[in-house]
């Protein structure tokens, strides 16, 4: 029995030669995700509101408050819980945080075979 459990631990050894694959940048496309460009754009719009409230050190419900929006949905927010919002909406928080939201729309370089979105936070 014993000898039968070591034969099987070394198999898995030199059978669990681990894979490393190069990100694509964004971990939703690499796990699969359809919508990866629309989460990934969420993510980021999140962080962004979520680094403000907590540059001013607000509470969720003092949040809840400028944003326009119940405490429950500032806590979804905060943790990264997004399914209940959408680009426009966090968008739309951002700038009632006296934030400027700007989109540019340009060619895409054609070394890639597909155009991108990118939030990024000043």
């Amino acid at each position: 029995m014993r000898a039968d459990m070591e034969q099987k631990i070394k198999a898995r050894k030199t059978n669990s030669n681990p894979r490393i694959v190069a990100s694509s940048g964004n971990v939703f496309a690499d796990l699969g995700f359809k919508d990866a460009e629309e989460r990934q754009t969420k993510v980021r719009l999140a962080a962004a509101l979520c680094a403000i409230i907590e540059r001013f050190g607000w509470t969720q419900t003092e949040a809840a408050r400028r944003l326009g929006i119940n405490q429950p949905k500032v806590s979804a927010l905060l943790s990264y819980r997004l399914e209940g919002f959408s680009v426009e909406r966090l968008m739309h928080f951002l700038t009632a945080l006296d934030q400027d939201v700007e989109i540019v729309i340009r060619d895409k370089p054609r070394s890639r075979r597909a155009g991108k979105i990118v939030v990024r936070a000043a």
